[in-house]
This record gives structure tokens, C-alpha cells and sequence, in this order.
């Protein structure tokens, strides 16, 4: 009943603010905001929008196994975001875009702008319901299962509890809501890291040394060329993630596109990818703050580093208090991505897929479907996963946005013209390409891909483009 209570009064809270920003609104609201977002508040809302609820559980539990190895590629990602604020950026603001995939049409052709937004709206649609997967599965297990009620209807009513205060303010009321359910995270999460300090017996500064001491305080690794957490191996990759991730992704570049100006973006971009870094060491050292803590009480560790952390928060190991932080945290990091993901695929539908930018009856009836396969998809991926939430992610999203990633290298880094019937096929046979090859690598020399999946994606669908190019 805690949890439940803890959710309807954070919603009643995000209804509240979304009654308030979606006074007069109407499709430019919904779509640009207006163009008057204060840049600080962009910045400070995509930190949580990025984090997401798979964040909040899968990172502290990745110490586990990779120790804090992930913050190897973070530092990628600052690269990666420098990069999107003095290159991407400028080309958006330029063309005056609503939606970035419009460059592919001016710069390749229509075709390759449709294929440039279907995949956009597969890859998002599939990461997005993963992640919300994450915080209806805990949800669940913990609160609901005991109340007798169906995981369908769980995620029904979350999606609709989404879809209710997005509906008609879209990315002005996100801008506004993703600031505050980014300062709840944070809140919660520096609140129960302070909870487990006190259950370790240990001070703050007690507490930092015993975190640099342990055997999972390992960040950089050098000495092993075949493992997928050498470092050049995850900083390389961390860049390109960002740059597809958000760069590429309408969902994370709509919200840049609401500043004034350019500048204003810009200093939005570079302000969000080095406060990245910081506020993922907090979850990494907090997941070795709770095997500390689990040793100390003599609790088995469990299989999958995702249950790390509600096995102590969520069941109410540290008490009262941390299972409504941990439920604030989680449901605002979760709420934070999932209500971007909804809007965004709204608007790339409507103006990218239909081209009916300005039809305000077809937008609204667009977010309901949308909502209506967000749901279908999360459903799916509980019947379908069989692997850690966040590598699944970046696995999908290696596939996915791979072809997005060659097109934009094309178009930006060559002054050729392509053949445009013949993309649709090249971004098709690039991904299936880069499967064949990932599993013939594996069998005949035991070499396993990680993350650099994304930069042979690119690369594949890079060629292909070059060779379907016309002379003039």
C-alpha cells in the first residue's frame, strides 16, 4: 500500500504540472514547444530521461559481474556529445527541422527519409518498452502480484497514467515534468545511498574509502584485447552510442530542438554529457555500497545483477524509507523516459510517416496508438527476454541504429548522391550482414562482439550507400 500510494501521489503530481503547461496548446506546443525552453532545464530533465528506470535497477547491479567498467563508456559518451552539440546541432537549427529525419529527405531523397524514420520508430519503440519493462516487472513482483493483479493490466495502466498528462502538451509539458522527475531521482537515489552508509556503520568519508579499497572499484581495463570491457572497446563504442542514441534520436533531439537558439542548445548538450559521468559512478557505488552490505549480513548475492538492488530496497531490508525513495526513484527515472518515448514517436509518425504536420485530430488519435503497441511491445519482451535489461538494450540497439548511423555519416561526411530506391534495401541487408557476421566471427575464432556491433552496422551501411551512389 506504501508503494501504491507513493505512485498515486507522484502522478498526481506530474497530472498537475501537465495541467499547467498545456494551457493553449496546440501542435506547436506539442511538437517544438514553442521554441522557448530554457536550455539549463532541457539539460538537467535529459539526465533523468537518459538514466531511466533500467538505470536506476540494472547499474548498481553491473558491479557484479563487470565491476564499474561501465564508466569507461561514459567517458565515450562525453566525446559523443560533443560531437552532436558542433556538428548535428548546427545542421538541425539551419534547416529549422520539427523532426531531424527531415535532413535524409533534403540530403538523400524521400525514400531514404522514410526508411531513416521507420527505423528510428522500431529502435526507440523497442528500447523504450524494454525499459518501462523494468520498472512494471518490479512493480509487480513486489506490490502487485500480492493484490492478484495481472501483469497485463499492470502495464495498461501505467502507459495510460503516461498517456494522460502527454496527450496534449506533448515535449512543453516533458521539459517541464522531466526537470522535476530528475531532481526526484536524484533525490532518492543520494538519500538511499546516505540509508546504506548508516546500515554499513561506516561515515561518508569511511564509506568513499572502502568504495576505492574494493576488488569491484576496477573502472579501466587495458591488459585484455579480447574482453568486451577493454576500454578503447567501450569508450569508442560509448561515443557512437551517444551519438545514435541521442544525436540520432528524434526522442532526445526534440526536446534539444525546444531552446531559443542554437547556442542555447549547444550549451545544453555539452552541460547534460559531462554530468553523465558523475551521476552513473553514484549508482555504480552504490551497487558495491549494497554487496558490502549483503556480505555484512550474510545474504546470498542473487543470479542477475538487476535484482541487486530491490532485493534490499524494495523488500524492505533498509526499512520504510527506502522502499518510497527507491519507488520515487525508479518510477521517475522510468516515467521520465517513457513519456519522451511516446511523444517522440508520435511526432515522427505524424510528420515523418503520414506528413500531416499540422492535423491536430490526427495526432491525437497517432498517440493513442502509439501508446496502444508501446504496450504490446513491453508485453512481448516479458514473454522474449532471456538476458541483462540493459545490455538488451544496447544489443537492439546495435542492430537498430546502425543504419541510422550510416545514413547521417553519409549525408554529412560525402557530398555524393545515392540511389534512393535502393536504401530502404541497403539499411535492411546492413543489420542482417552484421548478424552473419557476428555469429561466423564467434563460431571460428571465439571472438564475441560487444557493443562495437553499432560501428560495424554504420560501417556496413555506409558502403552499401556508397555503392548505390550516382555520379551526379
Amino acid at each position: 500500500m506504501i508503494i501504491l500510494i507513493t505512485v498515486l501521489i507522484y502522478f498526481l503530481a506530474l497530472l498537475v504540472i501537465g495541467r499547467i503547461t498545456t494551457r493553449h496548446s496546440d501542435n506547436d506546443t506539442f511538437y517544438r514547444g514553442n521554441r522557448r525552453s530554457p536550455w539549463y532545464m532541457v539539460a538537467f530533465g535529459m539526465v533523468g530521461a537518459s538514466i531511466s528506470g533500467i538505470t536506476f535497477v540494472s547499474v548498481p547491479g553491473m558491479v557484479m559481474k563487470t565491476d564499474m567498467t561501465y564508466l569507461q563508456m561514459c567517458l565515450g559518451f562525453i566525446i559523443g556529445y560533443f560531437a552532436i552539440a558542433f556538428i548535428l546541432l548546427p545542421v538541425y537549427y539551419r534547416l529549422r527541422l520539427t523532426t531531424i529525419y527531415a535532413y535524409l529527405r533534403e540530403r538523400l531523397g524521400q525514400r531514404s527519409y522514410k526508411t531513416g524514420a521507420a527505423f528510428f520508430l522500431l529502435s526507440k519503440m523497442t528500447g523504450a518498452a524494454v525499459r518501462f519493462y523494468v520498472v512494471c516487472i518490479i512493480l509487480q513482483k513486489f506490490v502487485l502480484d500480492s493484490f492478484g493483479i495481472p501483469f497485463p493490466v499492470t502495464v495498461i495502466g501505467m502507459v495510460a497514467l503516461i498517456w494522460l498528462y502527454t496527450r496534449r502538451g506533448g515535449i512543453k509539458t516533458l521539459v517541464w515534468t522531466d526537470t522535476f522527475q530528475t531532481l526526484c531521482m536524484f533525490v532518492a537515489l543520494i538519500l538511499i545511498i546516505f540509508n546504506v552508509i548508516n546500515a554499513l556503520g561506516l561515515s561518508v568519508g569511511d564509506a568513499v574509502t572502502a568504495i576505492a579499497r574494493d576488488a569491484h572499484s576496477r573502472i579501466f581495463v587495458f591488459d585484455d584485447w579480447v574482453s568486451t570491457q577493454n576500454f578503447w572497446k567501450q569508450f569508442l563504442s560509448g561515443a557512437f552510442v551517444a551519438i545514435v542514441m541521442t544525436g540520432l534520436d528524434q526522442d532526445m533531439m526534440q526536446k534539444n530542438l525546444t531552446c531559443k537558439t542554437l547556442r542555447d542548445a549547444q550549451k545544453d548538450m555539452c552541460t547534460y554529457g559531462f554530468a553523465f559521468v558523475p551521476a552513473n559512478l553514484l549508482f555504480l557505488a552504490l551497487g558495491i555500497l549494497l554487496i558490502m552490505l549483503a556480505h555484512k549480513e550474510g545474504i546470498s548475492l542473487p543470479e542477475m545483477g538487476d535484482d541487486l538492488l530491490p532485493m534490499f530496497a524494495a523488500s524492505g531490508r533498509l526499512g520504510t524509507t527506502v522502499v518510497i525513495l527507491f519507488t520515487i526513484g525508479v518510477v521517475a527515472a522510468a516515467f521520465s523516459s517513457a513519456d519522451s518515448a511516446l511523444t517522440a514517436l508520435t511526432t515522427s509518425f505524424c510528420v515523418d510517416i503520414i506528413g500531416r504536420e499540422d492535423d491536430e485530430r490526427l495526432r491525437r488519435r497517432a498517440h493513442i496508438g502509439i501508446a496502444v503497441v508501446f504496450i504490446t511491445f513491453i508485453l512481448a519482451f516479458k514473454i522474449l527476454n532471456s538476458t541483462s535489461v540493459i545490455d538488451a538494450i544496447y544489443i537492439l540497439c546495435s542492430y537498430t541504429y546502425g543504419p541510422l548511423l550510416g545514413l547521417f555519416v553519409f549525408g554529412l561526411f560525402t557530398r555524393r548522391r545515392v540511389n534512393d530506391r535502393w536504401v530502404p534495401a541497403v539499411c535492411i541487408a546492413s543489420p542482417l550482414l552484421c548478424l552473419a557476421i557476428d555469429f561466423g566471427t564467434r563460431a571460428l575464432t571465439g571472438y564475441v562482439f560487444g557493443y562495437e556491433l553499432l560501428m560495424l552496422n554504420g560501417l556496413l551501411t555506409f558502403i552499401g550507400l556508397y555503392f548505390v551512389k550516382v555520379k551526379k
